[in-house]
């Protein structure tokens, strides 16, 4: 058990370690991210001043000169290509719009609607920048963002949810890392715990021929319950021998075989507990299963119901045939019932309401009929202070012909 814990708690350290990890990689990216949009955002609005200023330049009559504004319009005006700006002039006109992309099959008057839309959305955003026109006269350039900057602006967040989601994914793999240690270290134990009881089984049976052998001084009535008890330890065996492994399925005569095995049960447990059977199902009929691991989903259920009971009440099992070819069996006692807070967990590992018990006898149960038999095991109905009914279902043998049901009541 140290072993196994100190493994678990090597594994806690490990993911904290590489939360840690992810943590400080995903705020160091977005502090850096927005950084880089910080200066991108500058370089565009020293841009946006080139661009206005270029325009004052040219709307100011004391600039123009015999000198070529080739090189300004060249190389000033079209060194933007990417920042959407609009400039308004003292008069309130808008013109030349720059990187601005308009919808198409727009008319005149429609593309000036758009534009005025559009300074709406960049005054939002950013302030507009002044132009000096000269004489106190002043001219506005309205500017957006360009994709490239939308784009940095979303980045960190991308990169935050890829990192969260690694992280999540790092977590799945460690806790399935864990649960698969602890499957194998159950496996083990499982294995062993076979191994180990079988020298002291094998002893007793010797002691039961023995005890035959001689008749007149023991009861052969008390030799048969003993052998019948050594077989069903020799049942436990089998049964922990083989988890860990793909159980082999058979068609077995389900009314058959719930009736032997409470037949057997009904002598074990309380003696005021009333135990009684009632199968709806036709004769022969059969359910591919695998007996030893479906009497121990039985069994489990049963000693529950017994345990809720308290050892004084009335357990009943039902079987009856659904639509599409499914059977259910009902296991119904009158015991205290669950909870609807606690309805859920009763399969939940570790779940149990008995002081002592490690709350795993319903969470196999429900492994063995869903993961093995391809079935369902739920709790159909409970009351507190009346009882529960729990049911399995199943897929019954499809091939059979339909027979006409006859119905047979068994009390154990």
């Amino acid at each position: 058990m140290l072993k196994s814990f100190d493994i678990y708690n090597q594994n806690n350290i490990l993911k904290i370690i590489v939360a840690l990890n992810l943590l400080l990689v995903g705020t160091g990216s977005l502090l850096y991210t927005n950084r880089l949009i910080t200066k991108l955002e500058t370089r565009e609005q020293q841009y946006v001043q080139l661009y206005a200023k270029t325009i004052a330049y040219l709307v100011d009559p004391n600039h123009f000169d015999s000198g070529d504004l080739t090189f300004v319009t060249s190389e000033i005006l079209e060194a933007n290509r990417t920042v959407p700006a609009i400039y308004v002039d003292p008069n309130g006109q808008i013109s030349k719009p720059l990187n601005i992309d308009f919808p198409d099959n727009l008319a005149d008057n429609e593309k000036e609607q758009y534009l005025r839309q559009r300074i709406v959305d960049m005054r939002k955003r950013h302030p507009p920048l002044v132009v000096e026109v000269g004489n106190g006269v002043r001219g506005l350039v309205y500017y957006d963002n360009s994709n490239l900057l939308r784009q940095m602006a979303y980045f960190p967040y991308v990169l935050l949810a890829i990192l969260t989601a690694l992280g999540v994914l790092a977590y799945l793999a460690f806790s399935s890392s864990r649960r698969a240690e602890q499957n194998r270290v159950w496996v083990g134990l499982a294995k062993e715990t076979a191994h180990q009881l079988g020298t002291p089984m094998s002893s007793l049976m010797a002691w039961v021929e023995y005890m035959r052998s001689d008749p007149a001084q023991y009861d052969e009535s008390i030799t048969d319950e003993i052998e019948k008890d050594v077989r069903r330890l020799e049942t436990i065996t089998a049964r922990f021998s083989s988890i860990g492994s793909i159980p082999t399925l058979k068609d077995e005569d389900i009314t058959d075989v719930i009736e032997q095995f409470t037949g057997y049960l009904a002598k074990r447990i309380s003696t005021k507990v009333k135990m009684s059977m009632t199968s709806q199902l036709p004769p022969g009929e059969t359910v591919k299963i695998n007996k030893l691991l479906f009497e121990w989903v039985i069994e489990n259920i049963c000693k529950n119901a017994v345990d809720a009971m308290k050892g004084v009440g009335e357990l009943r099992l039902n079987i009856l045939a659904l639509p599409n070819h499914e059977i259910a069996i009902d296991i119904t006692d009158t015991g205290k019932g669950i909870p609807k807070a606690s309805m859920q967990k009763v399969f939940t590992p570790g779940f149990s309401t008995k002081k002592r018990g490690w709350g795993l006898g319903l969470t196999l149960a429900k492994r063995i009929v869903e993961e093995y038999h391809n079935g369902r095991l739920f709790v159909k109905s409970s009351e507190v202070g009346k009882g529960t009914t729990f049911r399995i279902v199943l897929n019954a043998d499809k091939e059979k012909k339909a027979v006409e049901p006859q119905p047979s009541v068994k009390e154990a």
